[in-house]
């Protein structure tokens, strides 16, 4: 098996590495030879979190390393650690709980990412010495890159029909099942929303659709959103809204992810994938402010703006996935800037109709430092997508509550009684952190996985 960059199996030539905080720093040096604790006082190390020091040997040859962590059992507490230890092989020799070394493990694995299929990284990340049984660190490192790649991968190699082919190849490597409705059949098949975003595209709109597990299975349903770059259509972006909308896939690439992992890990579920995959482009087919689409569900929709176009994507898929009455259905998007404008970059907000469901989640994301924050399905706000001509609107002038209207718009969409919860996602780092490069970034995967493992 290969492993993920940043590890190896060969310990033969690693040196020690050493795991501290600054509660048992003073601990740790008092119990190290006296060179050792010389040379920590000398550099000012006191096992602060985020830093790390080489240790010389007698000889002042290097012959260990010592990293600071603040909570050690969040894997960005050791994002930092292959960017700033030398390139080379390192074996712990700090005693973890499992819980903090799985932390460790993913934590390296995710601070040794670099996005390299245009630029190659400027350094290799130093390698951590794998031991243990890490299969299930591996899918879960493996997933959350896999978001991170797809959002990172601009448009020209990311569009609908590359987000298509990835779910194809995903589908055969697990022998799933998957069906694509495109184009012009989309309309013959009722799926007139996803359609009207799409079709001013050279790229057709489409939904992709993959199925995998047995019936007997408890039944679950992941819709991811999959604009592959959204312009606002004709109600157009300014540049700088524009500039990163290659991410506006995020959804999807949750979807898929999160799916991709079920499925590696076996875990005993009936699932099924649906992503609507279009690019809200300005053409001369492009769906207008003002007019009134149709849906699958049969709910006519006033368009107010055409770069609210996730949620009219979104509502199709979400309808057939209803149609299926599975157990539990989970949606993925990058929704409204109105939850980042809310919560900021780093908390996802989740709304659910079904308080127990929104609290495993939520209770998962904090035992695996995975964090989302749960966010109300306020009602009488539905006063903010009222049309004069159509059953709703898909916006309207005000700008209050962005993120609850946009979620209750979803709501509509969802059978009565049917088990819902929605994670609007920014899916992407602004700037470079320890273990989070710029760019694409996995935000509720790991929790969202923790969620279907109890499910199953």
């Amino acid at each position: 098996m290969t492993l993920p960059t940043g590890f190896t199996d060969v310990s033969a030539s690693a040196l020690p590495l050493h795991v501290v905080s600054r509660t048992d720093f003073a601990a740790w040096r008092d119990a190290q030879p006296a060179h050792v604790a010389a040379w920590t006082q000398a550099q000012g190390f006191d096992g602060s979190a985020g830093t790390a020091l080489t240790l010389p040997g007698a000889d002042g040859a290097l012959a260990a390393a010592v990293i600071g962590v603040g909570d050690a059992l969040d894997p960005y507490a050791y994002g930092h650690a292959p960017a700033a230890l030398p390139v080379r092989a390192w074996a712990l020799t700090t005693a973890l709980v499992p819980e903090q070394r799985a932390a460790l493990q993913l934590g390296w694995g995710l601070g040794s990412y670099r996005f390299s299929r245009y630029k190659q990284p400027l350094r290799q990340p130093a390698q951590l010495v794998l031991d243990g049984d890490t299969a299930e660190l591996g899918d879960v490192l493996a997933a959350c890159l896999r978001v991170r790649d797809l959002v990172n991968t601009p448009t020209e190699h990311m569009g609908p029909d590359q987000l298509e082919q990835v779910a194809c190849e995903i589908a055969e490597r697990h022998g799933a099942k998957i069906e694509v409705i495109s184009g012009d059949d989309l309309l013959a098949k009722n799926f007139p929303a996803i359609h009207a975003v799409g079709r001013a595209s050279h790229r057709a709109p489409r939904l992709v659709a993959l199925t995998w597990g047995e019936a007997s299975h408890p039944h679950v349903t992941i819709v991811g959103k999959g604009v592959c770059f959204d312009t606002g259509g004709l109600d157009l972006k300014p540049a700088d809204g524009m500039r990163n909308m290659k991410k506006d896939m995020g959804g999807a690439a949750h979807a898929i992810a999160l799916a991709e992992l079920v499925m590696a890990r076996k875990l005993p579920l009936r699932m099924t994938l649906l992503v609507p995959a279009v690019e809200n482009a300005v053409g001369p087919n492009s769906y207008r402010p003002g007019e009134v689409i149709a849906t699958r569900a049969g709910v006519s929709v006033e368009i107010d703006n055409t770069d609210a176009e996730g949620r009219v994507v979104l509502c199709d898929a979400l309808t057939y996935a209803g149609e299926q009455k599975p157990a539990l259905l989970l949606d993925f998007a990058t929704l409204t800037g109105a939850a980042r404008i809310a919560l900021g970059p780093d908390l996802p907000a989740l709304y659910s109709n079904d308080d127990a469901l929104a609290q495993q989640w939520l209770d998962a994301g904090v035992q695996l430092r995975d964090p989302l924050w749960r966010m109300p399905l306020w009602r009488p706000y539905w006063r903010y997508l009222s049309s004069g001509i159509a059953d709703i609107a898909n916006g309207g002038p005000s700008k209050m509550a962005g993120s609850v209207t946009a979620a209750l718009y979803l709501e509509r969409f969802v059978p009565a009684g049917q088990k819902w919860a929605h994670l609007d996602v920014y899916s992407w780092n602004d700037a470079d952190r320890p273990g989070r490069p710029a760019g694409g970034e996995a935000q509720g995967l790991r929790a969202a996985y923790a969620l279907l493992k109890a499910q199953a």
